[in-house]
């Protein structure tokens, strides 16, 4: 079975190449590859019959999940490069992606159309996904409240910050990811508005804990703050590993995420 470790903008993925061979891990097994692949997510690429490839995804702490950007954009530059093809679809749990080259050897995914129901999150109760009712922090002054949130396939809330340095991320993160309020547990985006096109983000991945960067948790963020009308519909995510063009178009409801992509080695097994 082919293996190939790629990063998109510092996002760590091992992934399978599961057409042939059945790769179906184990929690603990799913532990091991991400500690000796230093990989944020474990990657499966199955045969689909309708699309390019089936694209199953597990976090480093062997829980799978339904989308992850970032990881499609690797397998999207794949894809491309083994068919010869101009766009390739990869089917997930979540939706159909769509993935095609960008200038400078850069890879767009369209990510769909952002979930903005209440229960599409999920959250425990109906609330105003604009700003849940979360604190972090005392009671009477928390640190950080009402964060806004959406689903991109899965679930996100995003803090608005007026200086992300200000945060310990990893003692704040855990907090949030398991908070009553996210049934299944949440992303959590810390997100510093610098100007219209720009926001500067790190996030707390659920199930990979900080990570350099989340592409899903970008196409959050834009939508949160373009909601909100702190931002335009397209802006420069910058996070710890590199910068997401996100663009979250009127015409068609969708996100398109677009950023660089790199193959750090492949192997065999």
């Amino acid at each position: 079975m082919k293996v190939w470790k790629m990063n998109g903008a510092g996002n760590a993925f091992a992934i399978f190449d599961a057409r042939s061979t059945a790769f179906v891990p184990s929690t603990d097994q799913v532990r091991q590859i991400a500690e000796d692949l230093k990989a944020d997510q474990i990657v499966a690429l199955e045969r689909d019959v309708a699309r390019d490839v089936f694209m199953r995804i597990w976090n480093a702490d062997g829980s799978e999940v339904f989308a992850c950007g970032n990881a499609s954009r690797c397998v999207g530059k794949l894809l491309l490069a083994e068919t010869g093809k101009d766009r390739v679809s990869i089917q997930t749990e979540a939706d159909v992606l769509k993935a095609f080259a960008a200038e400078d050897g850069q890879i767009t995914v369209d990510m769909g159309s952002p979930l903005m129901g209440w229960e599409d999150i999920p959250l425990s109760e109906k609330m105003d996904v604009r700003g849940v009712d979360v604190k972090v922090g005392p009671i009477d002054n928390p640190w950080l409240s009402r964060p806004a949130v959406v689903s991109m396939g899965n679930p996100h809330a995003v803090f608005f910050v007026k200086n992300i340095d200000d945060y310990d991320i990893p003692a704040i993160g855990p907090l949030v990811e398991w908070h009553p309020t996210f049934p299944e547990g949440v992303n959590v985006g810390f997100a510093q508005v610098i100007d219209r096109q720009n926001i500067r983000l790190r996030v707390w991945e659920r199930g990979a804990g900080l990570t350099k960067a989340c592409g899903t948790g970008a196409c959050a963020a834009l939508v949160c703050a373009a909601r909100a009308k702190l931002t335009d519909r397209r802006a420069n995510l910058i996070l710890d590993g590199g910068t997401l063009i996100i663009d979250w178009q009127e015409s068609d409801d969708r996100v398109y995420m677009t950023g660089p992509v790199q193959l750090e080695f492949e192997t065999e097994i």
